[in-house]
C-alpha cells in the first residue's frame, strides 16, 4: 500500500515541494513557489509531463503552504490532508546539535531558530514552512534534514579555524560544511559500487554553488565549505577562498559596510563576477567565442577544483578508490571535466577517456559512468546526485518508526 510523503525545501522568498507515493518512491506532483513577499510572486507546478504556471499574491511562508496544500488537493493528488503520512524538511543548518536527520519537536525547532545567527538568508524561511505545516498538521511527523549533518564526522584539526579559540567556544566559529545530503547520496551510492562501507573518495558537488567533500574511510574527513556555504571553491555568485583582509580594505576603499561587502561577494563575485555571467553554460559560451573574462573565469574555477582534489588526495595518503563529479556543471560540463583530469593526470597517473567523457551528460543517452581509463591509477567517475531522494528516504524511515513507537505506547496504555 503506497503512503503520500511531502519534501519542502522552503527558501528565504521561496518555497519549492515535492509529494511521493511510498515506499515506491514515485513522484506525484512537484511545485515552486517563487517571489514570496512580493505583488510578483507566482508558482509553477509539474506532473504528468504538465507544466502550470499560475500568477497569485503570496505575501508569507504561511501563506505559500496554505497554496501548496489547496493546489495538492484540488488537483486530487491527495483527497484530504491526512493522506500526508510524513514530511521532511531541508534545513541548511543543524551546527554542532546534528549529525543526522530527527524528527522536528519543539527542542529541534528551538536550535535550528538558535541558528539563525549562522544561516540568516535561509532559516527564517526554513522555520516558517516548518511552523506553518505544525500548526495545519500538528499530529503528523515533520523531519528536519540538515546540510551540515554529514560532515559532522570531521576531526577536530579539520574543522577549526586558526582563531581566537574562544570565537569557536563563545561564537560556534568553525567549518561546517552543505551539501551534506549530495554528498551523503554519493558516498552510498559508491559504497555500493564498490560493495564495501570503508570507501575512500573526493566527491566535487559542482553546481552554481559548489562543494567538495573529502572521504575516508566511509565518513566526511574534509570539506571546502566553511562556517557559511561561501567559503571554499570558485562558484556561480561566490566568491570562495580570499584573503580575509579584502573585507575590511574595500569597505573603506569603496565606503561600503561589511553587509554590503559580504552580500557582493556571495551575490555578485565568482564567475559572475569575473566573467558577468553566473550560468556556466553561458560562461562557457562567452568563453568559446574568444571573450578573455570568460576565459579566466573558467581557467579559475579549474584551478580551484584541481588544488583540491590535489589537498585531499595527500589527506587520503593516496589511497582514493574514486573521484567522483555531480551536479548541475560536474554532471554535464565535458570541457571542464576534461581540463580537471587533465591538469591533475601526470601528479596523480590518472588518463582521461575521451570518448568516455563525451558521452556522459544529463542531457545525453548516458548519464553516469566512469571517464578514465582502465589505466588510470584512480577511477574518475561521473555520477547523478539526488539530494532529494536522501531527504525522503530519511523522512519515510522516521516517520514510520514515530508511527510504530506510537503505536507501541498506545497498545501498553490499552493494556
Amino acid at each position: 500500500m503506497c503512503e503520500k510523503f511531502l519534501i519542502i525545501n522552503a527558501g528565504s522568498s521561496s518555497l519549492k515541494f515535492s509529494l511521493y507515493d511510498m515506499p515506491v518512491a514515485k513522484e506525484i506532483v512537484n511545485g515552486y513557489i517563487e517571489k514570496i513577499g512580493n505583488q510578483d510572486s507566482f508558482y509553477t507546478l509539474k506532473y504528468n509531463g504538465q507544466k502550470q504556471e499560475k500568477n497569485r499574491v503570496i505575501m508569507n511562508h504561511t501563506e505559500a503552504v496554505k497554496v501548496m496544500l489547496e493546489e495538492l488537493l484540488e488537483n486530487q493528488f491527495i483527497s484530504d490532508i491526512s493522506d500526508i503520512k510524513g514530511i521532511g524538511h531541508r534545513v541548511l543548518h543543524g551546527g554542532e546539535f546534528y549529525s543526522e536527520s530527527v524528527i522536528i519537536d519543539d527542542e529541534v525547532l528551538n536550535n535550528i531558530k538558535s541558528l539563525t545567527k549562522l544561516g540568516p538568508l535561509h532559516h527564517p524561511g526554513e522555520i516558517a514552512g516548518i511552523e506553518s505545516m505544525q500548526s495545519i498538521m500538528p499530529e503528523v511527523p515533520q523531519i528536519a534534514v540538515f546540510d551540515t549533518a554529514f560532515h559532522q564526522t570531521m576531526p577536530k584539526e579539520n574543522y577549526m579555524y586558526a582563531v581566537p579559540y574562544s570565537w569557536y567556544e563563545e561564537n560556534g566559529v568553525r567549518k561546517y560544511g552543505f551539501h551534506g545530503t549530495s554528498h551523503k547520496y554519493i558516498t552510498e551510492t559508491m559504497k555500493n559500487y564498490f560493495n564495501k562501507d570503508n570507501v575512500n573518495l573526493i566527491i566535487c558537488h559542482i553546481g552554481s554553488g559548489a562543494s567538495m567533500c573529502c572521504v575516508k574511510d566511509g565518513k566526511c574527513y574534509d570539506t571546502t565549505m566553511g562556517l557559511t556555504p561561501l567559503d571554499g571553491l570558485v562558484m556561480g555568485t561566490r566568491s570562495g577562498n580570499i584573503d580575509s583582509s579584502i573585507i575590511e580594505y574595500i569597505c573603506k576603499e569603496r565606503n561600503m559596510s561589511v553587509e554590503e561587502v559580504t552580500s557582493e561577494l556571495n551575490k555578485r563575485s565568482g564567475l559572475l563576477g569575473i566573467a558577468g555571467k553566473n550560468d556556466f553554460r553561458d560562461v562557457e559560451n562567452l568563453a568559446n567565442s574568444g571573450n578573455e573574462k570568460a576565459q579566466l573565469a573558467i581557467k579559475m574555477l579549474k584551478n580551484s577544483i584541481a588544488k583540491y582534489i590535489a589537498q585531499y588526495y595527500v589527506e587520503l595518503d593516496g589511497k582514493v578508490d574514486a573521484i567522483v563529479f555531480t551536479a548541475g556543471i560536474g554532471e554535464n560540463a565535458v570541457s571542464l571535466r576534461a581540463s580537471i583530469v587533465n591538469s591533475l593526470s601526470s601528479a596523480l597517473n590518472i588518463e582521461l577517456d575521451q570518448e568516455a567523457n563525451n558521452s556522459i551528460a544529463r542531457f545525453k543517452e548516458k548519464q553516469s559512468g566512469m571517464i578514465t581509463t582502465e589505466d588510470s591509477k584512480i577511477k574518475v567517475m561521473v555520477i547523478p546526485t539526488n539530494e532529494e531522494y536522501m531527504i525522503l528516504k530519511d523522512t519515510y524511515d522516521m516517520a514510520n518508526k514515530k508511527i510504530e513507537k506510537s503505536s507501541k505506547v498506545k497498545n501498553l496504555e490499552y493494556k
